[in-house]
């Protein structure tokens, strides 16, 4: 699985137990997981070794990041495609696309026309340019964080 669904899983469960323990149809019900990768965790999470080797990095100090099941909060960006473009005026790139991926968007690295909005900051280039050429809402840092506050 790829870092976009591994995120998913992590906001939806909000620690590993869950997921480890999860039926396929609990897995399903994440946001990019289909059939095949639901069997593939759970196959993976019912073999005996698999659980001892997270017990063991347990045991040496490893830890996760526990966090709360996002299931209810609200998604203010679900569905919608952003492209970020620019430096932003406060956020990082990295805090930017976080935010985006937690209110339930995507980030992707180039503009196309199934991109939703371009999000774009200072010294913003080629993407910027495509974004005009293709029709592609624009949005500031300021415009992009009332969306994520469910403003507009």
């Amino acid at each position: 699985m790829g870092e976009a669904t591994a995120k998913e899983l992590a906001r939806h469960f909000g620690q590993i137990d869950p997921i480890m323990n999860a039926s396929e149809e609990e897995l399903t019900a994440v946001n990019d997981v289909g059939p095949i990768v639901a069997k593939s965790i759970h196959l993976f999470f019912t073999q005996a070794h698999n659980r001892e080797v997270v017990e063991q990095l347990r045991a040496c100090g490893v830890t996760w990041e526990a966090g709360v099941a996002a299931n209810d909060s609200p998604k203010p960006l679900l569905g919608k495609t952003f492209v970020l473009t620019g430096t932003l005026p406060t956020l990082g790139r990295d805090a930017a696309k976080d935010l985006i991926e937690a209110a339930g968007g995507k980030v992707s690295g180039s503009v196309s026309k199934k991109t939703s909005f371009v999000v774009a900051g200072s010294e913003a280039g080629s993407k910027l340019d495509k974004a005009m050429e293709l029709g592609v809402t624009v949005l500031d840092e300021a415009s992009l964080l009332e969306m994520l506050n469910g403003s507009s």
